[in-house]
């Protein structure tokens, strides 16, 4: 019963019983009676209760009728204690009496009367008052049950136990109109219950968990408000222009609730989750240019000694450009980054490094370190969400070896600017590196291994240049996010002589959407879901949907034309364009490359390079195709940026499990 933190989850499937409760003594000054420990079920037991016992394969409109059923097998009618519990006071009550189908208890005050609240004023016949007030019925949510040691109340404390967390955790207002075409506990019972204990582990980024939290407050009041303006459409056959804007009002709050709801369905669902990003680091002010003016070079040795002094004062320290530098010693890379200011340089000596902290850089400084990676590591200690986050414009690393455990996100993000990383190794825990929309990575020469997701994930309207990495051993080599929707520009892409190879997935995967042919279904669910809305509208104002849908069904018809996709031939003649470079827009460092390559290895190229393209040029044409719509018939100088640049040649992909390139849709 004194489960630790460690052990809230569980997805093996070994059979324990949870029918053998342990007690805990209420906080508080009052001495109210032990109560049953249930909260801390774990993972698989809230699992096999619902599925098994609860819910089973109901469906939305069914779910209260299925929790009537289970409470009335399974509850005491009568003749145990329990503690109600409000924001505002705890008092003891006798149960009575169940209604299952209400979801109440009938109780009355227990002797000798026990009552805590956060002022005096909840005295016992205020209490009597009170529960005269609500005819003695008090949600069975709102009940801890009294422990026993008989083991009688047991089932009574679970099953109270699974409806309070199901109401307060699994069950959203809206659910109960969802369509009944699905089992519930498939659709919206699961991915919950899995996200709920997920954020207990640290699985999911706090930043994550905030976001989720943050759409889950404005979808609850957007649908609150949308109910309103529901029900206020009055039952009469009046032709007033209030009615019709607020059947428009409806409509539009219909939009926004199902917008909403679909971000939630993507976190709630493992897989996506981390398809959109989320900017957590966009308040994180540079220092800028120190008061003085001047540039610091901060040194980390691990231990000094005079033959290391020398040798960094003859390479580093008195070169002639540096005369008059300033020199700081620092006992950890950690405070030395946070000591820096714009165009300062931390040189780190040889050394295991233990930090416990997150590397936040937002000037443009130069972490490097006076040796081979191997040689100076930085390891990461204790949980927590980052390791390296980067948002100055130019940041270098390089010589390091990055060493990260128990981590939740990856261990280097590049949120701005632009970030240079070279001759460095990375282990990895979880992600490896991610570039976020609008920042800017060129790795080279640097070795990263160990990503339990993709080992570099590149976001829409970022710049990635790989050359001569290698990316091994991780569950996909590198994951290219392409999202179609016009608020995103494509990637630029250049991966040059990169060895990617023995991992889990694909070298290369590339997340999209679906294409419009491939989601006429979604289209289709939208529109009847408007019409839903209007089905629960009275039926004498029925009459003036006609003229109010006019515009609506126009704008429908816009946006499925909008969404067509193109025809072949113009998707093919896209990606030739965008595959075949004309090699000034190659780098000069990039054109010293040889291109000579292993045909296998060249197909490999050529079909990343092409797949890439077409989704690219697919965006760019329901771009022109939108600007048409609107009357802009001249091209678009902006066009062209927007497109993916890439340029993929001399990689090798070798025994990763699933092939070379795969595409993932959602």
């Amino acid at each position: 019963s004194d489960w630790s933190s460690e052990s809230w989850s569980d997805y093996g499937s070994r059979d324990k019983p949870g029918t053998t409760l342990g007690r805990t003594v209420p906080d508080g000054n009052v001495l109210f009676p032990d109560i049953f420990h249930t909260d801390h079920l774990l993972f698989y037991e809230r699992f096999r209760a619902y599925q098994d016992y609860i819910l089973a394969d109901c469906k939305a409109s069914e779910v209260k009728q299925f929790i009537a059923e289970y409470l009335e097998k399974v509850l005491e009618p009568s003749g145990w204690q329990a503690i109600w519990r409000t924001d505002v006071f705890e008092v003891l009550v006798g149960v009575v009496g169940v209604d299952c189908s209400a979801l109440k208890a009938v109780v009355q005050l227990s002797e000798p009367f026990l009552c805590e609240s956060q002022d005096s004023s909840f005295t016992l016949e205020c209490m009597q008052e009170l529960l005269e007030l609500k005819e003695h019925q008090i949600l069975l949510q709102e009940l801890w049950v009294v422990y026993d040691e008989s083991g009688e109340f047991d089932q009574t404390a679970l099953a109270i136990e699974h409806v309070r967390f199901f109401y307060r955790c699994i069950w959203r207002t809206w659910d109960e109109e969802e369509e009944d075409d699905f089992d519930y506990f498939v659709r919206c019972v699961e991915p919950r219950l899995r996200l709920h204990y997920d954020v207990l582990e640290h699985r999911v980024p706090s930043g994550l968990v905030a976001d989720y939290h943050n759409l889950l407050s404005q979808c609850e009041e957007l649908y609150e408000k949308f109910l309103n303006v529901r029900n206020s459409i009055s039952s009469n056959d009046s032709d007033s222009e209030v009615e019709n804007v607020s059947m428009v009002e409806g409509l539009k709050l219909y939009e926004k609730v199902e917008h909403l709801k679909q971000k939630l369905k993507l976190i709630e669902n493992p897989l996506l989750r981390y398809v959109f990003g989320y900017q957590k680091y966009g308040s994180l002010q540079a220092k800028g240019l120190r008061p003085t003016g001047a540039r610091v070079t901060h040194i980390v040795p691990s231990t000094i000694t005079a033959s290391l002094l020398q040798l960094l004062i003859r390479d580093k320290l008195c070169p002639e450009s540096r005369e008059g530098l300033e020199v700081q010693f620092h006992k950890d890379p950690l405070t030395a980054v946070n000591a820096c200011y714009e165009g300062d340089t931390v040189i780190i000596c040889p050394g295991h490094y233990v930090v416990d902290g997150v590397f936040c850089i937002a000037d443009s400084v130069e972490l490097e370190g006076y040796g081979l990676p191997d040689d100076i590591v930085i390891e990461k200690q204790g949980k927590g969400d980052n390791f390296f986050d980067c948002t100055g414009d130019n940041i270098k690393i390089s010589s390091l070896k990055l060493v990260q455990h128990d981590a939740v996100e990856g261990i280097l993000n590049v949120h701005h600017g632009k970030t240079t990383l070279e001759n460095c190794v990375l282990q990895c825990e979880t992600t490896g590196i991610t570039v976020r929309t609008s920042a800017e990575l060129l790795m080279k020469n640097s070795d990263l291994y160990g990503a339990k997701g993709a080992g570099v994930e590149i976001y829409p309207g970022s710049a990635c240049t790989l050359l001569h990495n290698g990316i091994h051993h991780c569950k996909e080599g590198i994951l290219v996010k392409n999202f179609l929707d016009e608020d995103y520009d494509a990637p630029k892409i250049t991966m040059v002589n990169n060895m990617i190879h023995n991992n889990e997935g694909y070298g290369v995967v590339l997340v999209r959407p679906a294409m419009p042919s491939e989601g006429k279904d979604a289209s289709a669910q939208r529109t009847k879901g408007i019409f839903l809305f209007l089905e629960e509208t009275p039926k004498t104002s029925k009459s003036r949907i006609p003229r109010v849908l006019d515009c609506i069904i126009h704008n429908l018809w816009l946006s499925r034309r909008n969404t067509q996709a193109p025809q072949a031939g113009d998707e093919t003649a896209c990606a030739e364009g965008i595959t075949q470079e004309q090699p000034g827009c190659v780098t000069d460092e990039l054109e010293l490359y040889e291109r000579a390559e292993p045909s296998g290895q060249t197909e490999s190229n050529y079909e990343i390079a092409n797949e890439l393209g077409a989704a690219s040029a697919k965006k760019r044409q329901i771009h022109r195709k939108r600007l048409s719509e609107l009357g802009i018939t001249e091209a678009d100088d902006n066009l062209m940026s927007q497109e993916m640049f890439v340029s993929v040649e001399g990689n090798q992909f070798k025994w990763n499990g699933k092939g070379s390139f795969g595409t993932f849709l959602f």
